[in-house]
């Protein structure tokens, strides 16, 4: 073939897709751009790999250093309320892969659909971990200047009395219309006596854990929110096509990845002290 003919055929394919308002002027066809962008996406996935593998590294050092205490202190998560925010990350990755799906097929509403349905599958989550977070507050398990672990351990003691032998279902809508009893907070003497503890002091360390790597991942969700709300509102425009739909699946490979890290985070928080039953 001539340079001529040659420079004819590279022409040629760039007018087919050059003409396309998502083309970027540096980019020769819609493919390459495609490539481009996922490759990317990979990219910035591994450096939040490396960022999370951070706290993940500390909290197998600390977990090696205080394994039994780590145990104990997991006992006061709500395994309950953790499985359920597994179930609902779990849909929440199947309604974001059809919306993929959908912005692969050219079908816009069903996009917006699954990208809405994503988005309350995700505020669900946050809402289940407000209920976790404010109760970790009310027993004094927020590693800050009034942590109390010996009243945290009183109080989990207590509930297990009242939810042993409930349903699953029963449980988890105790946990949010459910009647709770006002409790007395830890007093002073006894905040400070608990802090002289050693095992209070070992169990603060997976609560520091606990909330950095729940805290961090709740605000890569709500950055998610934000690209789900850009993204929807480009498919509004019926912007997302079977030639055109990157950026929804760049934001599914986000989605999924905060999602995966969720699995990490349920068993090794959650479930880490469940053989030592309810009690202590």
């Amino acid at each position: 073939m001539s340079a001529t003919n040659t420079h004819k055929d590279t022409t040629q394919g760039h007018d087919t897709h050059g003409h396309h308002p998502a083309l970027a002027h540096h980019f020769v066809s819609l493919e390459q751009q495609h490539e481009a962008n996922i490759l990317g996406m990979w990219v910035f996935l591994v450096t939040e790999v490396l960022f999370f593998g951070g706290m993940f590294t500390a909290y197998a050092v600390y977990r090696f250093k205080f394994n039994t205490m780590f145990q104990e202190a997991s006992n006061q998560l709500d395994i309950t309320l953790g499985c359920l925010n597994t179930v609902v990350l779990i849909l929440s990755s199947l309604t974001m892969a059809m919306a993929v799906r959908s912005a692969q097929m050219g079908k816009a509403k069903p996009i917006l659909g699954y990208l809405a349905a994503t988005a309350v599958l995700g505020f669900a989550f946050l809402g289940v971990k407000y209920f976790e977070w404010k109760h970790d507050f009310e027993v004094h398990l927020i590693p800050r200047a009034d942590f109390c672990w010996d009243y945290a351990k009183e109080r989990r003691v207590e509930a297990d009395h009242h939810e042993k032998g409930k349903p699953f279902v029963t449980k988890v809508l105790g946990k949010f219309i459910g009647h709770h009893e006002e409790h007395a907070p830890p007093t002073t003497d006894r905040i400070l006596a608990d802090k002289k503890n050693p095992e209070s002091q070992q169990a603060r360390m997976f609560f520091v854990l606990y909330f950095a790597m729940t805290g961090v991942h709740a605000i890569h969700m709500l950055v998610g929110f934000g690209l789900i709300a850009a993204v929807a509102f480009w498919a509004s425009k019926g912007t997302y096509g079977p030639d055109y739909y990157t950026p929804v699946e760049v934001l599914g490979l986000y989605w999924h990845f905060v999602d995966i890290v969720w699995i990490f985070l349920f068993p090794l928080l959650y479930l880490l002290g469940a053989h030592l039953g309810a009690g202590h």
